[in-house]
């Protein structure tokens, strides 16, 4: 084999170095090979496990004959020519050039990215970038030897794949469904399947509501650059016509994205109906980061109908943020708008500034421990002017406008004492500045100072058992105290306050700085934990409050109301065959439920199956008239190796009807995926209709990066 090759070597280094003096082109191929001779006429002749290479370019055949006279090798099959790894071309015969770049090859098939097949009658290789194929066959479908026809595939006179663009151009194409000719167009462009990125239609599909009835829509994506893009989406019906845009920007220290639509349909045949979506982040110096997010409609009743978006609250804002070691700082600008019916984003708070700035400090004296300043700046205002509370349902003063500046100085240190009791104390103060306006019912200005204090006490207990499982219980104790008497301020921020095993032993459980608890408060609870590397973990959480006065502000079904709180019951349990659950529920003495919630899934070999139930108790200081009891239900199961199906339902049993249900089955193979899908939303109100939506998709793979995987491989048995 080395003699051959040093031959090979030898016989043409003369001529590749004189080419490569004199036209710069690369050199040509080097051959490998069992058996070489050379004939009277100076022919090199190469035989038995022949292979050539030049670059990335590698060649196999039976037998490949070197013409010295024209520079051609031809090539007797069966011949493997390979690229890299993403284009392989298979032949029967062929004639080349020295380096593989142009030439004939007879009986040829293109398999591109391993998927994407192109059996011709001839290819012609021109420039080392372009392959002209002739009475050509393409489908990303397994062939089967039996002659059974592919799936789908293309028909076409002739077609050119460009190896630089990475497109395929055919002429007087023929789709085909098995043998079935379906449709015909004279030019067609479609990426090849190692592109990310073309411009070029996409997948078109197939929607059908109860409201705007069947529509087709065919999104066609503009490649704008190498860094954005932007995507067009008509969509047409009977009852709606609607363009749909995407547009999507990549920067050096970020990104940007845009979504949107623009309709004129039977729903408000006299109003232009649409919508806009963007998001944003980009990297500042000094590490800060900037976010924004833009959300607007054009009505309330946009969203449902044509299923954009699920908020029924928007929210813009854009927000400058840095997070350090020992330094946290946001500065934030919100506006909300509200499409929910029976509230008017008149006397909603809309306009929000929120700022907050936390520095931690280490002393190094014999105080140890760690120094925390905080400092939180926030406004709202409502649109209204009205001083007073209007003729709406609610008791919010409609024009009421509110800034308050809060802050904190808190010591913290943590001590493990004997016996390997941990204890956490923490003192400090709280400050707040409130300025209230447009209200008849409260004074302009407020301003307190209220000292804490607070020490929590656990004891954690750690027992091993056989196997590596281990258990640890731990319970815990705290005293806090917050000194001072609450402003006279309306409860803006904090009307909803939760107890969760997140709070229980937090020194307010209002969720704003606009409440703060007062007075003695102590808390108790236990802690528990399973943990088994070979089995199932568990984790649970009890816990109570208790305080010697009443807060008025907390909510009936906070749980935290009178002088003892709710019983908080918190765990979860995870199991080594795929089961997961986590519960949560506030109860009294009495054992009456106040909040309820169980949410799980099932993973098994073929599928998952979740769900969630939730209870809330009735509440009318929240706007709560009626219990809410709920339960949803969802999942997926794979039928066969092809074959899957999603469901997923949502039930009011309070009301004891159905809110929203939906099914979906697709299927995928290595060379087509097909999506169904049905929904139905029960709900209705004054300006939201129940409706019944219909999804029907089709993608070929082989045309797009990233597509199809052996997963889906057909067996040609059946």
């Amino acid at each position: 084999m080395l003699r051959h090759l040093l031959i090979l070597l030898l016989l043409v280094t003369p001529y590749a170095l004189k080419a490569q003096e004199t036209t710069g082109q690369p050199r040509p191929a080097v051959l490998v090979a069992d058996k070489v001779f050379i004939e009277a006429d100076r022919r090199l002749i190469a035989q038995g496990n022949v292979e050539a290479f030049q670059g990335e370019t590698r060649l196999w055949a039976r037998s490949i004959t070197y013409d010295r006279a024209t520079g051609a090798l031809l090539i007797e099959g069966p011949i493997v020519l390979t690229e890299g790894t993403d284009q392989l071309l298979l032949a029967d015969a062929a004639e080349l050039s020295p380096d593989l770049r142009e030439g004939l090859l007879l009986g040829a098939r293109l398999v591109l990215n391993q998927q994407l097949q192109l059996a011709a009658r001839q290819i012609n290789r021109i420039d080392g970038r372009y392959s002209q194929l002739y009475k050509t066959s393409v489908t990303s479908c397994r062939i089967c030897e039996d002659g059974r026809p592919p799936l789908w595939s293309i028909r076409a006179q002739r077609v050119v794949h460009d190896q630089f663009e990475q497109q395929l151009y055919f002429d007087h194409a023929q789709f085909r469904i098995l043998r079935v000719p379906v449709f015909y167009v004279p030019r067609l462009r479609l990426p090849g399947p190692g592109l990310e990125r073309a411009t070029g239609f996409l997948v078109p599909s197939i929607r059908t509501t109860s409201q705007l009835g069947t529509g087709l829509k065919l999104p066609y994506f503009i490649k704008l650059g190498d860094h954005r893009d932007l995507t067009v989406t008509p969509y047409f019906s009977s009852a709606t016509k609607t363009i749909e845009l995407r547009y999507r920007q990549a920067f050096r220290r970020g990104r940007i994205e845009f979504n949107g639509a623009i309709t004129r349909d039977d729903q408000r045949p006299d109003d232009t109906r649409g919508y806009l979506i963007g998001r944003g982040q980009f990297d500042l110096r000094r590490d800060f980061k900037l976010n924004f997010d833009i959300e607007t409609v054009s009505d309330r009743a946009y969203f449902p109908d044509y299923r954009y978006y699920d908020q029924d609250r928007l929210e813009s804002q854009i927000s400058v943020s840095r997070a350090r070691r020992d330094e946290f700082i946001r500065s934030s600008f919100y506006i909300f708008e509200s499409l929910r019916d029976g509230e008017s984003n008149e006397t909603l708070p809309t306009i929000v500034l929120d700022g907050e700035y936390e520095r931690r400090y280490f002393p190094t004296s014999a105080l140890g421990g760690e120094l925390r300043l905080s400092l939180q700046a926030h406004s709202h205002r409502r649109n209204s002017d009205l001083p007073f509370d209007g003729p709406d349902a609610d008791t919010v003063v409609d024009g009421r406008d509110v800034a308050r500046l809060t802050g904190r100085v808190n010591w913290l240190r943590r001590d493990t004492l004997r016996w390997g009791l941990v204890s956490d104390i923490q003192v400090g103060a709280s400050f707040g500045a409130f300025d209230i306006t447009q209200d008849n019912t409260f004074a302009q200005n407020h301003a307190d100072i209220a000292p804490h204090a607070a020490i929590a006490l656990r004891y954690p207990m750690i027992r091993r058992g056989q196997g590596g499982i281990v258990q640890m219980l731990e319970p815990v104790v705290q005293l806090a105290w917050t000194g001072g008497d609450r402003l006279d301020i309306p409860n803006e921020e904090s009307s909803r306050p939760e107890f969760d095993e997140g709070n229980l032993l937090s020194l307010s459980r209002f969720p704003a700085a606009d409440r703060r608890e007062r007075g003695a408060v102590a808390a108790i609870g236990v802690n528990w934990a399973r943990f088994d590397p070979q089995g199932w973990d568990a984790h649970l959480t009890v816990g109570q409050v208790l305080r010697r006065e009443e807060d008025a502000d907390f909510t009936n079904t906070s749980g935290l109301g009178g002088l003892r709180s709710d019983y908080l019951v918190a765990a979860q349990i995870r199991s080594f065959n795929g089961v997961s659950l986590t519960g949560r529920g506030l109860f009294d003495e009495d054992f009456d439920f106040a909040k309820a919630e169980l949410s799980g899934d099932w993973r098994f070999d073929r599928g998952v199956l979740s769900g969630s139930y939730i209870w809330l108790d009735e509440d009318p200081s929240v706007s709560r008239d009626a219990a809410t009891s709920e339960i949803f239900l969802a999942g997926s199961y794979e039928l066969s190796k092809h074959w899957a199906a999603q469901a997923d339902y949502r039930f009011d049993i309070e009301d004891d009807r159905s809110a929203t249900a939906g099914i979906g089955l697709t299927y995928n193979n290595e060379c087509v995926s097909v999506d169904l899908s049905v929904e139905r939303r029960y709900s209705s109100s004054t300006s939201v209709e129940p409706t019944t939506n219909f999804g029907f998709n089709v993608g070929l793979r082989g045309f797009a990066v990233s597509t199809g995987t052996e997963r889906y491989r057909r067996s040609c048995k059946f």
